[in-house]
């Protein structure tokens, strides 16, 4: 738990008068509201942003002002939990392009109690710049779990397909209540919410399914799941790829190399830009196709400094400078088509463009990457987990469509006791999505507090 540190003076003169009121007390245990009211920042939960604030005070203005807070241990507020994802600690960063850097500081992702750059400097000499490889970030969360003894509550290879609500009464002795590896010892007052299945990978392959209950469930999926798609004829045709590994892996397989053709990537965000940069630095022609003009204000690539990301404004740069026209071919590395969309691709390895104007083009290509975006899978929800956006009707998306939420507990608005955070409420950074689980941790321990039912560590690994 996080309590404020004595002698610490945060920059933000009201925010820090706010804590000097109950100094005493942990965040945990402190009015959210209060603490965060005024406060801006680049994330539209305000829990984020007083988490991300209070453990990096002026971050967005370039400062590198310490932490006002301090952790310590205190089993006795100990939440019984468990932790299921089909990877190791770290998720989706296992899978990211390995020589890509971050885009956050290595120091904004770091967790409670081990600080990024004293682990990261036990690892390598030469620490360059404060943005780190996606690998790097992997391994720390990785080694976090393991030297926070936090290795019990989490267990990989696991895949949910089904969380539901239960709606009759269950005994405690009921026999389809155990855990993926080893029998839970239920704690008589928990209370049986949810009913959470699926199976477990094992190391021969086999599947072994479970069955566990629940009084809360939180869903921390992300959101990289299921590649958005075109959704247009010839999508599906191998030389098309979705996402940054797929495309990684083509090219140090050689599968591209010496082709005269070039590469379609479809975006305008970083993660085309990361293909851009990929095909680029290795020597593969690219035609970069995107929907909006170059000027939109809202492109990604204007809210980024330049110094410190210098190789996204050398993408921007291209983009707007080596734009194609009617009067000139393709250039021999690269080739923008601003406010252009595909319309189709053929067997033969050719697309079809289409400008804003209604001029159509034909190319043809060595391969194709989509990079649109993606969305989180929630197949194991009621009607794939629409219901709980804010356009109920539609699939759940980061930007267009995230997670319904109360802002202050990140419990769903439309269904108690269950709670949504990270990239599902909007929040795609990590630094935000650390105020999500703030937020969950104080409405789970309030409620515990009302009923006088705190666990002791030890005493049983129901979960809550």
């Amino acid at each position: 738990r996080s309590n404020t540190q004595k002698k610490a003076i945060h920059p933000n003169t009201i925010l820090n008068s706010k804590l000097e009121e109950a100094r005493h007390l942990s965040i945990v245990d402190q009015d959210l509201e209060y603490l965060s009211e005024g406060l801006e920042g680049r994330s539209s939960n305000p829990v984020a942003v007083l988490f991300d604030t209070l453990l990096h005070p002026d971050a967005d203005f370039g400062y590198d002002y310490p932490s006002v807070l301090h952790w310590k241990l205190e089993q006795h507020h100990y939440i019984p939990h468990l932790v299921l994802g089909k990877g190791p600690p770290g998720g989706a960063w296992h899978n990211m392009e390995g020589s890509m850097l971050t885009i956050s500081f290595g120091s904004w992702m770091e967790l409670p109690g081990l600080k990024f750059k004293d682990w990261v400097s036990s690892k390598r000499r030469n620490l360059k710049g404060d943005r780190v490889m996606p690998e790097e970030i992997a391994r720390y969360y990785k080694h976090y779990v393991k030297v926070m003894g936090l290795q019990k509550n989490f267990r990989e290879n696991t895949y949910i397909t089904s969380v539901s609500r239960l709606y009759r009464d269950q005994d405690d002795d009921d026999s389809q209540d155990r855990d993926i590896s080893t029998k839970i010892e239920k704690s008589n007052f928990i209370k049986r919410n949810w009913e959470i299945r699926g199976y477990q990978r094992i190391a021969d392959g086999s599947h072994v399914p479970f069955c566990l209950f629940a009084e809360n469930v939180a869903l921390a999926t992300g959101t990289l799941d299921s590649p958005a798609h075109l959704e247009i004829e010839g999508e599906d045709f191998p030389f098309v790829f979705h996402s940054m590994p797929e495309f990684g892996a083509a090219i140090n397989k050689g599968k591209l190399r010496g082709k005269v053709d070039p590469v379609l990537i479809v975006g305008s965000g970083l993660t085309a830009a990361d293909a851009v940069l990929c095909a680029y630095n290795s020597n593969i022609p690219v035609i970069h196709v995107f929907r909006r003009r170059v000027t939109d204000p809202s492109l990604i690539f204007k809210q980024l400094p330049k110094k410190l990301y210098p190789e996204y404004h050398k993408v921007y740069h291209m983009m707007c400078t080596q734009s194609y026209s009617v009067d000139s071919n393709l250039l021999s590395d690269y080739t923008s088509f601003p406010e252009h969309h595909v319309l189709s691709f053929k067997s033969d390895m050719k697309c079809v463009l289409q400008s804003i104007s209604g001029l159509k083009k034909i190319f043809k290509l060595s391969a194709a990457v989509v990079l649109i975006g993606s969305h989180p899978n929630l197949s194991f929800l009621k009607d794939q987990g629409c219901y709980l956006g804010h356009k109920s009707s539609q699939p759940i998306t980061c930007k267009g469509n995230p997670v319904e939420i109360d802002t202050f507990t990140y419990e769903c608005i439309k269904e108690a006791n269950l709670f949504a955070l990270g990239p599902l409420v909007g929040d795609n950074f990590v630094r935000f999505l650390k105020g999500g689980a703030l937020g969950v941790t104080r409405c789970l321990a309030t409620r515990q507090k009302k009923k006088h039912l705190f666990v002791e560590r030890g005493g049983g690994d129901g979960i809550a």
